[in-house]
């Protein structure tokens, strides 16, 4: 008994127990250790423990999905900081007449009270329509600094979610946010994934984009004419938007953003090569050698070549580097691993030479700037070419001879090997494609004249499918397919008299690229020795 003060002999006297029986007993006394109370203590209590952690765990998980519910309808627009990032109009190279035009919503939002007391109504959103990366984010980006405003962004396709009439409440919760800061400017990227126009829908999807859409109108209109707020939204489909977006008071003010001209692609290199270690490079040649480029891909090519230098061990960036980045842009890495025998190689290289001899001598084909049948993606070998200038408009000579120019490759494979590889089926799908074009799209077919045949349409239905829509009879797409199998017939005949006539050259070019795999300009318009088109009549 642990709490009595009896002595071990009193207790064994209490029990009337005798003294001598008592001499040959041992007596040990034992003190359990803290550590096993401490166990004793945790077994008997654990069960007890974890069941109230159960139950705490599930109560928070409880209050955290009820504060969900409440939170999901939230929209995700993002706050750029101008003061961390400062972009203005000096870091948009080129877009000069869309930079004035949205210099009058700067006016605007840094005093805003001038054009009140005139009685003028301001500006409530601005579409920008361009390709993609043409830089409408950045210039919308810009302009809210230039302005010293607060930028919020969000994509369209963020407002859409898969219970009905979250994307409205995302609506309103970004105009929210948005007039909380006024003066500022709310942009709205990729619109045309909630400005589509309305119609009957196939899926629940289909209505809730239109219940976002008409929550976004509903938005528009409720603006208060004293709230500073400007609303700027990018797309490059303009033709899929609804026409309720469009009207007087929404966005009825559209700037338009085009693929950087020759000189404001020397600009936009300028800008992105500015802060990188750059040796003697000519960025007119690199300008020259990139029509259709976007601003995207400028700085996209930009740093490839700044990878590629550093991949060389390089201490700064070289015109060659910037050379290579445009071939890796366009066509994809070198594939060093494809290694072709000698029948191949020869194949090739004549087939690139069709390419190049005829883009040479007709006169309406743009020159060629390199020669190569290095394996690239998909290509076993490429001929580039570039125009010499900047054109908004093309000729139908100019058509035939790029034309003939794309059936090069197989022509000179039916001159020299009196057969056709498999190599000109790229070829061939853009020859037929333009061939199409002409007669019905261009009007430049002299069966057809000056008429358009058949519409594009693109149908969304969670999957993107474009169609072509036949406004015409089965007997003239009959003639069409004549027409373009004409045009094909005579554009590879007229392939065939180029190379029969410089059959010499062809060879000559077809060594040349087999022993050095690569040709560029210079080397090419030596080893010919003759004027770009000098074959004038044919």
């Amino acid at each position: 008994n642990k709490e009595s003060n009896l002595t071990f002999w009193q207790l064994l006297k209490d029990l009337n127990i005798p003294y001598e029986k008592t001499e040959n007993i041992n007596v040990s006394v034992q003190n359990k250790s803290a550590q096993e109370l401490f166990a004793m203590l945790a077994i008997n209590l654990l069960p007890a423990l974890l069941i109230v952690g159960i139950f705490i765990y599930m109560f928070s998980q409880a209050q955290k999905g009820a504060g969900q519910i409440f939170t999901f309808s939230k929209s995700s627009v993002k706050m750029h900081d101008p003061r961390k990032e400062r972009i203005t109009f000096n870091d948009v190279a080129g877009l000069k007449e869309a930079k004035e035009e949205l210099k009058e919503v700067i006016d605007f939002l840094k005093s805003p009270q001038k054009f009140l007391n005139l009685g003028a109504r301001v500006p409530k959103g601005v579409l920008l329509v361009g390709p993609p990366g043409t830089g409408k984010t950045l210039l919308a980006k810009a302009t809210a600094c230039e302005a010293g405003v607060p930028f919020f962004y969000i994509s369209g396709s963020e407002f859409i979610e898969l219970f009905v009439g979250v994307g409205a409440s995302r609506i309103r919760d970004a105009f929210s946010v948005a007039k909380r800061f006024a003066p500022s400017i709310l942009f709205i990227d990729e619109i045309d994934s909630i400005g589509r126009m309305r119609g009957i829908g196939l899926t629940g999807a289909h209505e809730e984009r239109e219940q976002t859409l008409n929550q976004l109108l509903a938005e528009m209109d409720g603006f208060e004419k004293d709230i500073p707020l400007v609303v700027i939204a990018a797309t490059n489909r303009p033709d899929v938007l609804d026409p309720a977006l469009l009207r007087p008071g929404r966005f009825d003010r559209k700037i338009y953003l085009d693929l950087p001209t020759l000189s404001e692609r020397e600009e936009i290199l300028k800008i992105h090569l500015k802060n990188k270690k750059v040796g003697n490079i000519n960025l007119k040649e690199i300008a020259e050698r990139t029509p259709g480029f976007s601003g995207a891909d400028l700085a996209n090519l930009c740093n490839e070549a700044a990878i590629l230098a550093a991949r060389k061990n390089k201490t700064q960036i070289e015109q060659q580097e910037l050379l290579e980045a445009i071939e890796k842009v366009l066509l994809g890495p070198e594939r060093k691993s494809k290694v072709y025998s000698k029948k191949e190689k020869l194949i090739a290289a004549y087939h690139e030479s069709g390419h190049a001899i005829v883009a040479h001598y007709l006169p309406h084909s743009s020159p060629v700037q390199k020669i190569s049948i290095i394996a690239r993606a998909k290509a076993g070998g490429y001929t580039l070419k570039t125009p010499l200038e900047e054109r908004s408009f093309l000729f139908k000579k100019e058509f035939l001879d790029e034309i003939s120019a794309l059936l090069g490759g197989y022509a000179a494979e039916l001159l020299v090997f009196n057969d056709i590889s498999t190599g000109a089926s790229s070829d061939l799908r853009v020859a037929t494609d333009l061939a199409r074009e002409l007669v019905t799209t261009y009007g430049m077919s002299e069966e057809f004249g000056p008429i358009s045949l058949g519409r594009k349409q693109e149908i969304i239905y969670g999957i993107k499918e474009t169609i072509i829509e036949k406004d015409y009879s089965e007997k003239t797409a009959e003639k069409i397919d004549e027409e373009v199998q004409k045009i094909l017939k005579t554009a590879l005949e007229r392939a065939k008299k180029v190379l029969e006539m410089k059959k010499e050259k062809l060879d000559k070019l077809a060594k040349a690229l087999v022993r050095k795999e690569v040709i560029e300009r210079k080397q090419f318009e030596r080893l010919l020795g003759e004027p770009k088109g000098s074959l004038k009549e044919i």
